[in-house]
Parts: structure tokens; sequence; C-alpha cells
């Protein structure tokens, strides 16, 4: 069961992950592109302010969930603890998955 499961699941993660690549890569060239041909001018000076500000966002909201993060990965560990038969099959179906 757990490695059927992990089949799936890695399987999809690769055909969504491919998909979701090529549509940040895609948009990204056609930016580009429209950029270097004058249809779009990039504020270079904003974007890298935003991103600093996002940047300090991420790290003041990761300070604040990291006790809950902490709390959900010895949930997740005692979990693969108690079933790990389940848990290495889906690992090993995941792998598969993902090769495939």
């Amino acid at each position: 069961m757990g490695g059927v499961t992990g089949w799936c699941a890695g399987f999809l993660f690769q055909k969504v992950g491919k998909l979701a690549a090529t549509a940040v890569g895609g948009g990204f060239l056609l930016l580009q592109i429209a950029s270097h041909s004058g249809y779009v001018q990039i504020d270079w000076k904003r974007v890298e302010k935003d991103v600093n500000k996002a940047k300090r966002q991420i790290k003041k909201r990761a300070n604040k969930a990291a006790p809950e993060i902490n709390n959900i990965i010895e949930e997740a560990t005692e979990f693969i603890k108690q079933n790990i038969v389940i848990s290495s099959g889906f690992v090993g179906g995941f792998l598969l998955g993902l090769a495939s």
C-alpha cells in the first residue's frame, strides 16, 4: 500500500514539478525578451527593494513559526517510527515514481 501511494505521489510530483518549472522559466524568458525589445521597462531598484522587504518578512514569520514546525516534525517522526513498513514502502515508491 505504501509503495503504490508513494509511486503515485512521486509520479504526480514529477509531472507537476516539470510543468511549474516550464511555466516559471517560460514566463521569465518572455519577460526578458519583452524587456530587451523595449516593450517593458523594469525598475530594478524597486524590484530589489521589494525582494529585500519580502526577505525580512519571511525571516520574521519563520522565527515565529519555528515552535509549530518543530512540533509537526516531532509528530511526523513519531508516525514514521510507528509505521516504518508503510513509510519505507512509500519512500521507495516515491523514488520510483520520480524516476518514471
